[in-house]
């Protein structure tokens, strides 16, 4: 069985490292924002914590895991990749 793929856990940890040092204090005079920010810095921690939950699962069912950096190069089908959106489309 080939290894599961899994993010590398540094991309969360870039992501809250971001918005912690820099998002919150540029939104700081701006409420709706905060809390926005704050509700997604708790989502990625939640999101962290449950990666590290399946990482332990797979060790416990000796199952191989590979933290990936990127889809290239790893066999994914284009169609298969989520497009990113941009927010300021029709403003």
């Amino acid at each position: 069985m080939e290894p599961i793929p899994l993010p590398s856990r540094i991309h969360y940890e870039l992501l809250l490292q971001l918005l912690e040092r820099q998002t919150v204090l540029a939104i700081e005079s701006k409420p709706l924002l905060q809390e926005q920010v704050h509700e997604l810095i708790i989502t990625l921690r939640k999101a962290l914590s449950q990666q590290r939950q399946i990482e332990e699962t797979c060790e416990r069912y000796h199952l191989k895991f590979d933290y990936r950096w990127s889809l290239n190069g790893n066999n994914v089908p284009e169609a298969s990749v989520p497009l990113a959106t941009d927010c300021t489309e029709g403003s």
